[in-house]
């Protein structure tokens, strides 16, 4: 058979990913009954971090260690990749010590030729193009807040990032429609944009983004590896502030959600993060049960 990767959202069907984020949910409430899984016993994640982060690297360590497995951590220092050892040689290497192999770096193209030559499946734990590891926990918090997200609203209020594509991706997924509200010059890929004109609409004012959304999402202005851009996209990004006047216009019981980290004043108001629309503490914690449930869907089938 052969082997599955998620490189993006859109290497799983539909019916697939709302099959997953069923068993996430399901392995949350057995881990928050103390419930011992072992279905990974004896399997071992590759993590290759080429970025920064918090979230990414505990949710899958925890989760591989959860589920009777092992992770291990390899940076650039730690391996011939930070020596110009080629991709592919170090796909082969890992993937046939490994059972699945995670890796968060910045050129998407990186991570395709790491999947093309891998014996093992392939995780996209983030890239400058998309983020589809995030979107997972997103969907698995709205559909245990609101029920299912399909015919929803969602707006996405920012920067045409790597976020804002896998949210894309999603719209077609999962079967909602995306307004996104961004200022000149940080539109989202534009074939990616063309290929999803049916579902996702781009504005200019975020008040009209979320006139009537169930879901509010947001990032950073300044992603990792734009910080010399922060003074610009400061100027450029401040009418795209979230906050609990811009939640007025929403739908009454809409929700509000952030990938974090965040920066309070920026990108979201002081207060927005203890808005009782807010949801951003279940959507972190669920990195690590939906990756759980990826892991075991594509190291077992299940």
């Amino acid at each position: 058979m052969a082997v599955r990767h998620f490189l993006t959202l859109l290497d799983l069907s539909p019916a697939e990913l709302d099959q997953l984020i069923d068993n996430a949910i399901a392995l949350k409430r057995s881990w928050q009954t103390g419930e011992v899984r072992d279905s990974l016993k004896n399997r071992v994640l590759a993590m290759i971090f080429e970025k920064s982060s918090t979230r990414t690297r505990v949710s899958f360590e925890a989760g591989m260690a959860q589920l009777g497995g092992s992770a291990l951590f390899l940076s650039p220092r730690d391996t011939q990749l930070g020596r110009g050892e080629p991709i592919e040689d170090t796909a082969r290497v890992i993937s046939s010590m490994s059972d699945a192999v995670m890796i968060r770096t910045f050129e998407h193209d990186k991570i395709e030729r790491f999947a093309g030559v891998s014996a093992k499946p392939v995780i996209n734990a983030l890239t400058d193009d998309y983020h589809p590891c995030q979107l997972l926990a997103d969907m698995q918090a709205y559909r245990e807040h609101r029920g299912s997200i399909r015919g929803a609203t969602v707006a996405w209020i920012g920067d045409g990032n790597n976020m804002c594509s896998s949210y894309i991706n999603a719209a077609r997924q999962f079967d909602f429609h995306l307004n996104i509200a961004c200022p000149e010059g940080y539109d989202p890929d534009s074939a990616l944009m063309a290929e999803n004109a049916d579902r996702v609409s781009l504005v200019r004012e975020p008040e009209e983004a979320v006139h009537d959304a169930h879901l509010v999402v947001t990032d950073v202005w300044a992603s990792m590896g734009q910080e010399e851009e922060q003074a610009a996209r400061a100027r450029a990004f401040a009418p795209y502030q979230v906050s609990p006047s811009l939640m007025e216009r929403t739908d009454r019981d809409a929700v509000f959600m952030h990938c974090l980290p965040a920066h309070r004043g920026e990108e979201v108001s002081e207060d927005m993060l203890d808005h009782p629309a807010a949801i951003v503490w279940d959507e972190a914690e669920n990195r690590l049960h939906a990756q759980k449930a990826l892991l075991e869907f594509l190291i077992l089938g299940a």
